[in-house]
């Protein structure tokens, strides 16, 4: 009986309906964006039309702050009357904007089969899609220039409604009201001039001074600490590095993710399945995780010592080495130029010397800030951060230093590394940042600062051993073997400390998940980091490994932990942080997008991987022909091209969150702009009676 083979005229409709529904996606996306404008600026022009001014003015008085109390007041002192206004309304009229489409027949299977047919196609989408584009980019502008003068004519209204609200009934309210606003404590309120009456010491015999809280007190929105602007240069500028280095890896990613559904899309040496893998892998391990971890460590490690950094050029300096490092990495993988046989390791020596020397840097900065805290202990957040980093050092010096890799030394290295990145560089960094991060969003301090210890101390000891559980069934000793099965085993306790330690720390706070845009990033990050674990030591059990290992679900696991784990907590943070820094906060909506697309691509990239994976390794275990598993893979591998594009969707999402928290809004602000305008309807009367 013949080997069911896909036909090559299924292949190229596969891709063709792969293209069109990414097309259709980002069309479909940007007539909701001109749909949810289009509908904000017909409501503001309606209710400008039929809401009844009084009522609708009225509005702008509630929770005024000083400033705009003064300018109110103020404009009731200037003659002792109220001024009438008269208020020009222009009209505008909205021009609605017809696109007209054209549509052609589908060609024939015979035609799609040919590459010729799909790059035509690819070539009339691009400029079909760069105008549509161009189009609803044109249309915004448009709308939102509409809306903010709907919004300036409607602050002009206010203004004058302003101007003849009210009387001295209403002042001597606002007055009042100013007052309490502009009341503050001379600091002295509680001491007196008199001596304590302290017979039993309770007062003058405390020998404990508290220090400063590592946790903010609960803030709104929009008001925000302070924070060194050189700390916050430093800080942004790690974070916009590793968003660029997300888009990059990703995108080759998801190029490399449509060769698995359509190998033969290019026939380019340098972009070959071999080249481009270890691109993708290198950019998002070294260049996105790295970066942003080391950017939050350098916001969180002075923050919780209660001192500044101590040195900002360092910083700068670690930032420029490891961006050159995942730079010319990523030239030289392009080139041909790798490590040889060591997956993962494919940078050369001197290449990962610039990471190395960056991380000894960033080292020596945080022990110096540490050692010059003003507080008596030092916060877990900066024990798991420094451990880190420390083995961060110890894992470049013995996988890249040319010296011991030959043989099964070559092998053996290759499962430390694999592991001791991730596990104590990526997740023991991560960890260190959802200590501090998690208990400041929730407002409350860390369910126990014990569990805590335990998990870091255990870590260290179980997942130092557990490396050669990738090798099972190889010629590396058995009792090595059976070691790093036993340190896997081990992996259960400070996952478990560690999960209970957070969803603890949650108790009572479970309804501050539906007011916040950073708490379910947190929660899902939770839920993958113990059930991500917790996969891992069943991988690493003999007969486990002898099902799953070589097959597709060890991509499906190590995405469930890098991705589920380490990027979800880190864009938690990202988002904790960001409005601390600029003030800005990122638009709802966007960031639900981000967060959807990346759960659910995750869960389409991983599940089906893992479902058909086993069913692979049945097959072999059968002795069926390999060639068969591979054909039965293909389904599973579109799945994963699917879910693959939907995380890649949700890393644009989440460059654009960036971009809106780097600058400033440009929406009018019909509030701010009424109580200028009366600012300045103020300062004419004035000018012209001097």
């Amino acid at each position: 009986m013949a080997t069911p083979v896909y036909a090559a005229n299924t292949e190229a409709l596969q891709a063709v309906m792969l293209i069109l529904a990414l097309t259709a996606l980002i069309m479909g996306l940007g007539v909701l964006i001109v749909a949810v404008l289009t509908r904000d600026v017909i409501a503001n022009y309606l209710r400008s039309k039929t809401a009844d001014s009084s009522r609708a003015y009225a509005r702008y008085l509630e929770n005024l702050s000083s400033s705009q109390i003064e300018i109110f007041l103020k404009s009731k002192k200037i003659t002792g009357r109220c001024y009438m206004i008269i208020v020009v309304l222009t009209a505008l009229n909205f021009v609605p904007i017809r696109v007209f489409g054209q549509t052609k027949s589908p060609t024939s299977g015979a035609l799609l089969s040919e590459y010729g047919i799909l790059i035509t196609v690819v070539l009339v989408l691009i400029p079909i899609l760069a105008g549509f584009i161009f189009l609803i980019i044109k249309i915004t502008r448009s709308l939102k220039k509409y809306r903010n003068e709907q919004n300036l004519a409607e602050a002009e209204r206010v203004a004058g409604y302003l101007g003849n609200y009210g009387g001295d009934d209403v002042a001597a309210v606002l007055e009042k009201r100013k007052n309490a606003l502009d009341y503050t404590l001379t600091h002295n309120e509680l001491a007196g001039s008199l001596a304590a009456d302290d017979r039993k010491g309770l007062i003058n015999h405390v020998d404990h001074q508290a220090s400063l809280p590592f946790v903010a007190r609960k803030r709104k929105a929009h008001v925000r600490p302070k924070v060194d602007p050189g700390l916050s240069r430093l800080v942004i500028w790690f974070i916009g590095s590793a968003a660029f280095w997300l888009l990059f890896g990703t995108t080759v990613g998801e190029y490399v993710g449509i060769k698995f559904v359509a190998p033969d899309v290019d026939q380019v040496s340098w972009l070959s399945f071999g080249r481009l893998r270890p691109v993708h892998t290198n950019a998002v391990f070294w260049g996105w995780a790295s970066l942003a971890m080391l950017g939050l460590g350098y916001y969180v490690v002075p923050r919780v010592s209660n001192t500044t950094l101590f040195s900002f050029k360092m910083g700068w300096y670690t930032l420029i080495l490891i961006n050159a490092a995942v730079f010319a990495g990523t030239i030289c993988l392009m080139a041909g130029i790798n490590n040889g046989g060591g997956e993962y390791r494919e940078y050369i020596w001197p290449v990962m010397l610039l990471f190395g020397i960056g991380l000894v840097l960033t080292l020596i900065n945080f022990f110096k800030t540490i050692g010059r805290r003003s507080t008596k202990e030092i916060y877990i957040s900066n024990w798991y951060i420094v451990s880190s980093i420390i083995f961060g050092i110890v894992i470049s010096l013995v996988a890249y230093i040319p010296l011991w890799q030959n043989g099964l030394g070559e092998t053996i290295v290759q499962g430390y590394y694999m592991h001791q990145g991730v596990g104590m560089w990526f997740m023991l960094f991560t960890l260190g940042i959802v200590y501090y991060f998690l208990p400041q969003q929730l407002n409350k301090p860390i369910y126990s600062y014990s569990l805590g210890i335990l998990a870091f101390w255990t870590q260290i000891l179980f997942y130092t051993l557990i490396g050669t559980h990738h090798f099972v069934f190889s010629s590396i000793p058995w009792w090595l073997q059976t070691i790093a099965i036993v340190g896997s085993v081990g992996m259960v306790i400070p996952v478990v400390a560690g999960t209970t330690n957070f969803l603890l720390t949650f108790n009572g706070a479970w309804y501050k998940i539906n007011d916040s845009y950073t708490l379910p990033f947190f929660l899902t990050g939770i839920l993958f980091y113990f059930t991500g674990s917790m996969q891992g030591t069943a991988e690493a059990f003999r007969s486990t490994n002898l099902l799953w290992h070589f097959t597709d679900f060890t991509v499906a696991h190590s995405h469930l932990t890098m991705y589920g784990i380490i990027c979800f907590f880190l864009w938690a943070a990202i988002y904790a942080v960001m409005p601390r820094i600029t003030g800005q906060e990122p638009p709802q909506v966007t960031v639900g997008a981000h967060f959807w697309f990346a759960l659910i691509g995750l869960l389409f990239y991983t599940v089906p991987l893992m479902y058909g994976s086993t069913l692979r390794g049945l097959m072999w275990i059968e002795g069926k022909p390999f060639i068969d598993s591979v054909v039965f893979m293909g389904p599973f591998w579109l799945w994963r091209a699917i879910g693959g594009s939907l995380m890649w969707l949700s890393h644009l999402f989440f460059a654009y969150n960036l971009y809106k928290m780097l600058i400033h809004s440009d929406t009018v602000d019909i509030k701010e702009a009424a109580f200028e305008k009366l600012k300045r309807m103020n300062e004419l009367p004035s000018a012209a009676h001097n």
